[in-house]
């Protein structure tokens, strides 16, 4: 994991829970600014651009602004690692037959947290943090080393499934350094 990252951890781990709270507080304080200006109650679940992406929750990925997107355009489904999960093949096969997307892109970015993640080091850090058994529940973190090699395997994944490959299906890499975006398929 890059050392940036760690030392982001590192302050959230310090901070207090009245802290946390503190932000909380700050982002309920936003809705109610938001509810005030609120003029989207005529949307509709369908996306209006028929168009649904699967993207890293990175923090510096903004879907929407690198897309040109506003709400209402596109469904929108974050994980870490951009990765096609059970959940997200879940989430687009509703977005699909309930809701009529016919376009898909992955996205995912440089300079991921799970590139090159030592994933039974990870696993044995997640353990301490939080006082438990490193011999629990195995979770699968999708730990990589190759962007490009797994973005192609992610696209695989849905260009194989059997309702969601007769879509079109795309591979987007941000450039975290430029904001850029590099078609790989």
């Amino acid at each position: 994991m890059p050392s940036a990252a760690i030392g982001a951890l590192a302050i959230l781990r310090q901070m207090t829970a009245v802290e946390r709270t503190g932000e909380y507080a700050r982002i309920l304080a936003e809705n109610r600014r938001y509810t005030d200006a609120f003029d989207r109650s005529a949307l509709t679940a369908m996306p209006l651009s028929r168009l649904a992406v699967v993207a890293c929750m990175d923090a510096r990925l903004d879907v929407e602004e690198t897309l040109g997107l506003r709400t209402g355009d596109a469904h929108i489904i974050r994980n870490a690692g951009g990765l096609v999960t059970d959940d997200v093949i879940r989430s687009l096969i509703v977005s699909v037959e309930l809701l009529g997307t016919q376009e898909i892109v992955l996205i995912e970015h440089t300079r991921c947290g799970l590139q090159d993640l030592d994933e039974d080091a990870f696993r044995a850090r997640v353990a301490a943090d939080s006082g438990t058994d490193v011999e629990g529940p195995v979770v699968k973190y999708g730990g990589f080393t190759d962007l490009e090699e797994n973005l192609r395997r992610q696209i695989a994944i849905l260009r194989d499934h059997p309702l969601l490959g007769r879509f079109a299906i795309h591979g987007l890499v941000f450039d975290v350094s430029n904001g850029g975006l590099s078609e790989l398929a």
